[in-house]
């Protein structure tokens, strides 16, 4: 193992803290030191200091890019938080298909790490539009900071024992079975899913037209407060009104910095 200072893990933490909103606390030392054990060999770097050196010298911010991969956890499942799902299947979709008059329903899965969670929304939205979704836009934009996690989700390729949780009729609709222990997402679901690096400390958003439903579950869990609440605030002015936020069950908002209306556990609405 190689030692990190009090100071490179300061500076190693301020760096991601500025970057990516990630908090890293002094008891991570030794978490982060495993983690990065591996990268420093593999660069010839016996400290710290000069490894993040060479982070901030690199112009194609790839190193940078495995740094944050590193320290975090990119760890989710089908149908986590499966209450989520249903709450918008039975209650949030019936709602907005009546009121939005063009059409172009608009969902963001932020932080969508290895794809389950924007493909379970693409599914549901294909079961409950049915024979109507050729008339309706409803692709989903998913976005992660990892490049190797977005490579991963793109594929759509996942073990068939994760499948377990799904509905029986969702495994026989919506994937295909290798043979070989995996199942792919058929192509049918996995154009309804577009994904792109996004970093979600951008202060300024680039989209075009506000979202009717974002998904940002298990994300905030790295953040600051202030940063929490500034990100709340982003997703707040990138809603459209009467839409809804989805946050993790173990994570909270400040609603009196934001005025979002609580709804349910984890989930929040954007009033009129």
């Amino acid at each position: 193992m190689i030692p990190i200072t009090d100071k490179e893990f300061k500076d190693l933490a301020d760096f991601i803290h500025r970057n990516y909103g990630i908090h890293l606390k002094e008891e991570k030392k030794t978490i982060v030191m495993g983690r990065l054990y591996q990268v420093l060999q593999q660069l010839n770097f016996d400290n710290f200091t000069d490894y993040l050196r060479y982070v901030l010298a690199d112009p194609t911010e790839k190193a940078a890019s495995v740094l944050v991969e590193k320290i975090t956890t990119n760890h989710t499942f089908f149908m986590r938080e499966a209450e989520h799902f249903q709450f918008l299947q039975h209650k949030v979709l019936p709602y907005l298909s009546q009121t939005i008059r063009d059409r172009d329903l608009r969902v963001w899965s932020a932080g969508c790490s290895s794809g389950e969670e924007p493909y379970t929304l693409a599914m549901i939205l294909d079961e409950f539009f049915g024979l109507q979704k050729g008339s309706w836009d409803t692709k989903v934009l998913a976005t992660d900071i990892s490049h190797r996690v977005l490579e991963a989700a793109a594929k759509g390729t996942y073990a068939t024992e994760a499948l377990a949780s799904l509905p029986p009729q969702w495994k026989h609709r919506y994937f295909k079975n290798n043979g070989d222990g995996t199942s792919d997402v058929v192509d049918k679901i996995k154009r309804e899913v577009i994904f792109r690096r996004f970093n979600l400390m951008e202060t300024s958003f680039p989209f075009k037209r506000k979202f009717h439903v974002i998904f940002c579950r298990n994300v905030m869990i790295y953040f600051d407060q202030k940063t929490k609440t500034e990100l709340v605030r982003r997703f707040y002015q990138h809603m459209e009104p009467g839409g809804y936020l989805f946050i993790g069950q173990s994570e909270t908002i400040d609603r009196e910095a934001v005025p979002y209306r609580y709804i349910m556990p984890a989930v929040y609405r954007k009033e009129q």
